[in-house]
């Protein structure tokens, strides 16, 4: 499994090709549509890449609980976790 860094790394870049902005360093306390300016609309896309870079499903009652990049981090550490530990199809 990834480290979070790398998993903040990836976040940034796939953020970066989302919005068309530079974001130099995602602190975890920094609030996503307040201090990175993002919508609804740019989390739920940016959420939709996330998915498919990590192959794993986001539930979009934890998609509310969106507010600041440390809970995205958080959320994609135990996504990861969940599907190294689940059984591999045949």
């Amino acid at each position: 499994m990834p480290d979070r860094n790398s998993i903040r790394q990836t976040l940034i870049e796939l953020m970066e090709a989302d919005t068309g902005n530079t974001f130099a360093d995602l602190d975890d306390a920094k609030s996503l549509q307040t201090d990175l300016g993002l919508d609804s609309v740019d989390i739920v896309s940016i959420v939709s890449q996330i998915e498919r870079r990590f192959r794993i499903r986001m539930p979009q009652e934890s998609l509310q609980k969106l507010v600041k990049v440390g809970d995205v981090l958080d959320l994609l550490q135990v996504k990861l976790k969940e599907a190294e530990a689940a059984p591999k199809a045949a």
